[in-house]
């Protein structure tokens, strides 16, 4: 993997594939790069796809302090490492910090999966405190079921095929730590975004982030909205050519010269 210095200091690493404009991929809470491995081959005959670990996680530098300002950073970082204005495309945590970024880093467009943003009867949630008492308590298998079940609408984790033995539990307190900046995280209004956004969710997506996707459909003022029947949170991993076939479209549209 090749890296880039961010701000702080920190190495942040990512792969780099395909052949066309750059589209960076931002995973998120408990993944790393990998959790693009099944729609990168979709995409990387129109793209040249950046896929980073962000911090704290696989090959990536993390610092002691933390905030999602951070994130922003690492991600301008990025941009500035390829040529062009790139596309971001972020998925739940990764949403949360390409939407964070949007009015500060030179983009060409956005793509948002259900990224994680609690609005309207959503706010208040305590999940990061209550994943820590369970962490606290020595139940770290606990607190990550309690993320990935109401974070993630998955309503039996051990109904899950990989469950626990892929469930990355060594990540929970990096997991922890970013449901906080969910939680402190208030979308504007009226936000300061004017890219062209592509917001995607699936019909079984947790309810608080079909939520949020639709709030932003409202409050942004370019925005193409897709949900993607049969598919829950992770249609990305579990549904790649579908996705595909909705990002690849909305991005040749935005960049016509009609648009």
């Amino acid at each position: 993997m090749r890296t880039v210095p961010a701000p702080d200091g920190i190495e942040i690493a990512y792969e780099r594939s395909g052949d066309g404009p750059p589209l960076i991929l931002l995973h998120g809470g408990s993944g790393c790069h990998r959790h693009w491995d099944a729609l990168r081959p979709h995409l990387d005959e129109d793209f040249t796809l950046v896929t980073p670990d962000r911090r704290g996680r696989g090959e990536s530098g993390d610092a002691e302090q933390y905030d999602l300002d951070r994130e922003v950073e690492d991600l301008r970082t990025l941009v500035a490492a390829v040529d062009g204005d790139p596309v971001v495309f972020g998925h739940s945590f990764g949403g949360l910090v390409a939407l964070a970024a949007a009015d500060e880093v030179d983009l060409d467009a956005l793509v948002l999966y259900e990224p994680a943003l609690l609005v309207g009867e959503h706010r208040g949630d305590d999940l990061a405190d209550r994943m820590q008492e369970r962490l606290d308590a020595g139940e770290r298998r606990a607190a990550m079921r309690l993320f990935i079940e109401e974070g993630g609408g998955v309503p039996d984790v051990e109904a899950l095929p990989w469950w626990p033995d892929e469930a990355n539990l060594d990540r929970t307190e990096t997991v922890i730590r970013e449901n906080r900046a969910v939680e402190a995280f208030r979308l504007p209004e009226e936000p300061d975004i004017d890219v062209p956004t592509l917001l995607l969710t699936g019909e079984r997506g947790p309810e608080h982030l079909r939520d949020a996707v639709f709030a932003l459909r409202e409050r942004l003022p370019d925005t193409r909205l897709v949900e993607l029947d049969g598919v829950g949170h992770v249609a990305t991993e579990s549904a790649p050519e579908r996705v595909a076939d909705a990002v690849r479209p909305f991005l040749r549209d935005s960049h016509s010269p009609e648009s």
